[in-house]
């Protein structure tokens, strides 16, 4: 493959990059707010929940060993 047809494959797929995202529906700034309060407050709420079965889980072997 020469370089002038790989360089032309570079610069198509880039092309088709650039078309595809044009198309891209993208959310209004209130909508992306909305989702990432939710995100942020679902990963808040697993890491809360991992905590505590965690210290659960160190209380539980604390009791057994010790």
């Amino acid at each position: 493959m020469t370089a002038a047809k790989s360089e032309n494959r570079i610069v198509r797929y880039f092309k088709e990059v650039r078309a595809e995202i044009r198309r891209v529906t993208w959310p209004t700034r209130r909508v992306a707010t909305n989702l990432t309060l939710i995100v942020l407050s679902v990963t808040l709420a697993a890491s809360v929940a991992m905590g505590v079965v965690d210290w659960l889980f160190a209380q539980l072997f604390a009791l057994i060993v010790g």
